[in-house]
């Protein structure tokens, strides 16, 4: 079965609070990991929170740990594929071609725009 959002894509937030409370509703970021076990997507820039590592020291000396700002995984449904024509979110719906190669036919899945009907 293929995957509506996959990794590399560009997609939007489109639900949570709006970005003028500090939210991210509306920010959009590429796709750098997905976890089909749990439903979720690491998106880049988005749904940062605060994350506290233990301070140590590496093997040159220098500082590690603190106080950082890292990604954490947010729901597919919370998230929409921008349709990179119109560069807005739209729905993702997939056709069934078959495809010729070197004399043999063979059927792919493609997945499409269902705002504009164009290929992604």
């Amino acid at each position: 079965m293929g995957a509506k959002i996959k990794k590399g894509d560009l997609v939007q937030v489109i639900t949570g609070t709006k970005q003028d409370k500090g939210g991210d509703k509306g920010k959009q970021g590429k796709v750098l990991k997905v976890f089909t076990e749990t439903n979720r997507v690491l998106v880049e820039g988005i749904n940062r929170v605060t994350k506290h590592t233990k301070v140590g020291q590496s093997q040159r000396g220098t500082k590690t740990g603190g106080i950082e700002q890292v990604e954490a995984p947010i729901h597919v449904s919370n998230v929409a594929l921008v349709d990179p024509e119109t560069k807005k979110p739209t729905r993702v719906g997939f056709r069934v071609e078959t495809v010729e190669k070197d004399g043999v036919a063979k059927t792919v899945r493609v997945r499409y725009s269902k705002a504009t009907g164009k290929d992604i």
